[in-house]
């Protein structure tokens, strides 16, 4: 099977993100959690952890001044580390939990031909799907193709398409990516997988929860949005 690479971007949300690298670790994955301006308290945290559990901790405010989020920096680093390992690219989001099993169930299912991303389904505590694949909750379980977006939740970049696409191209005035790439793997004739059968728990935007405000009061969550420039996607 071909390497992987795992990656987590962290900011703050240390009680999330320290059961998912667990997970990852537990394993036997190599992990790279890349800490984008968590506190000093939770930077000290992570520092400990990664002594414990012997994970790769980069802290961008050692390589950017540029305030979080840094989603963009993130890719292009680990588009960069893959591509010189011959890697596919896992990335793990610091809401998520994953099972044992479940990054090796990703590889698996992007070993076929022409495969761009793989994504696991997402769950709340019980089972049931959440956001971001509400519109999967009708599809029977299994792996489908689909031309919708992928979140990268929990998700895996193929090294075909990251040979295919290059990140420095990637709009620097946005925040996040998640939708543009997946929707630029399929314009570029890459398949795009969502697993039904390789579910994983979300909690969504643990790490800036000002976003639960989409749910609970979107008037306000979208005035925040508008006047601050947050949340560009």
């Amino acid at each position: 099977m071909r390497p992987l690479h795992v990656i987590m971007p962290v900011k703050d949300s240390l009680q999330t993100a320290t059961e998912a690298v667990r997970a990852i670790c537990a394993a036997g994955l190599p992990l790279t959690v890349f800490n984008d301006f968590s506190t000093a308290e939770n930077t000290a945290a992570l520092q400990q952890l990664a002594g414990e559990l012997h994970f790769t901790l980069v802290n961008l405010q050692d390589l950017t001044c540029h305030p979080s989020p840094n989603y963009l920096l993130v890719l292009q680093i680990a588009q960069r580390q893959a591509l010189d390992d011959g890697a596919h690219l896992v990335i793990v989001e610091s809401d998520v939990i994953v099972r044992g099993d479940t990054v090796m169930r990703l590889a698996q299912a992007a070993d076929t031909p022409q495969t761009g991303l793989v994504a696991a389904v997402t769950t709340d505590d019980g089972g049931n799907i959440n956001f971001p694949y509400e519109y999967a909750r009708r599809w029977s379980i299994g792996t489908h193709e689909t031309r919708k977006r992928l979140s990268f939740c929990c998700t895996l970049l193929s090294l075909a398409f990251l040979r295919a696409f290059d990140f420095r191209n990637l709009d620097p005035s946005k925040n996040w990516y998640d939708v543009f790439i997946s929707h630029k793997a399929c314009e570029l004739g890459f398949r795009n997988l969502l697993m039904l059968d390789n579910p994983v728990v979300h909690r969504p935007h643990s790490s800036r929860p000002w976003k639960l405000l989409k749910y609970t009061n979107p008037l306000k969550y979208y005035w925040l949005k508008l006047i601050h420039g947050r949340d560009r996607i």
